[in-house]
């Protein structure tokens, strides 16, 4: 006996009532999965003592609201008093008193490397011990190497390198001692790739990168874990494609999408995410900047032998 044979017409209303139902059903995994990975990240810091450098900055405001929503106890430093006064009452305003801790705000410059120790020792005498340090402080330069004076040199790398890893030295060793800790390096891409005019800011990136590097393999035996975060650089809150002739083209599209850059809430919750998965080495960048690593770094065997 013949099969029915199944009108196109049926077919296509099944079609048409099942995608509805597949796309609601991926859609509800990933609101479950979304709200079991906040969950999760608010566990991850609830109670713990997170110092963020530079939380007066985009990143570091973001970095604050992330970490202090899931219950963390920060210590918010930054070089302007009235600002970090600002960033306290934007996260006193939206918090629940029940479940979040009053942040500790501390005056702190890392380029002044003398001031340092004593912001450390601040910080460890209110609370005891120190979980996660969250290093975000950074000064950028452009410009050609034979125009940026020694001095501005000094300077970068005084902010850049000099200061974190200041920091990083006066907390360690209650980390070590307590067998337990986080240190949360936000970088950059440049820390591993070299552009032009950006010879004093990849430089220190370059010293960041590889001195943080070096220490993760020293500690780990401590279960200190040693994280670095690398966008390929941070946009402004303020800078935002513009609309028209941009959306005629994908090429243009995607052109623009290279151009502006990680926003800090992404990097934020990309911080939040190194933190509570234990990740060492992360990378916010587009294909274009991830090729280039990958060439620098593996290259052909001509090439090694050329600059031998």
């Amino acid at each position: 006996m013949p099969l029915p044979i199944i009108p196109q017409a049926k077919m296509g209303v099944t079609a048409v009532l099942v995608l509805p139902l597949l796309l609601l059903g991926i859609s509800g995994l990933l609101f479950i999965y979304q709200e079991v990975s906040r969950l999760w990240s608010k566990s991850a810091v609830q109670n713990k003592v997170v110092v963020i450098t530079d939380a007066i900055s985009g990143l570091g405001k973001e970095c604050a609201r992330v970490f202090h929503t899931g219950g963390a106890r920060l210590v918010l430093c930054g070089k302007n008093w009235e600002r970090l006064q600002t960033l306290y009452d934007a996260l006193i305003s939206v918090a629940d008193p029940s479940k979040t801790f009053t942040p500790k705000l501390v005056l702190l410059d890392l380029s002044d490397i003398s001031c340092v120790q004593d912001v450390a020792k601040e910080v460890l005498d209110c609370y005891g011990c120190v979980d996660i340090l969250i290093s975000n402080a950074s000064m950028k330069v452009k410009g050609p190497a034979h125009k940026i004076s020694l001095e501005l040199d000094k300077k970068i790398m005084d902010a850049n390198y000099f200061g974190p890893i200041t920091l990083t030295k006066a907390l360690l060793p209650n980390m070590i001692s307590r067998r337990t800790g986080q240190i949360v390096l936000v970088n950059n891409i440049q820390g591993r790739l070299g552009i032009p005019f950006r010879t004093a800011y990849a430089a220190s990136k370059h010293a960041a990168l590889g001195f943080f590097d070096c220490l993760r393999a020293e500690v780990e035996e401590f279960d200190v874990v040693v994280s670095t975060v690398s966008p390929t650089f941070i946009r402004s809150y303020h800078v935002d494609p513009g609309q028209g002739n941009w959306e005629a083209s994908v090429w243009k599209f995607f052109f623009r999408k290279l151009t502006y850059g990680a926003h800090p809430v992404d990097v934020a919750e990309e911080v939040m995410r190194t933190v509570r998965r234990k990740k060492q080495e992360v990378f916010l960048a587009n294909p274009i900047p991830r090729a280039a690593i990958g060439h620098k770094t593996t290259g052909s065997p001509k090439s090694h032998y050329q600059h031998r």
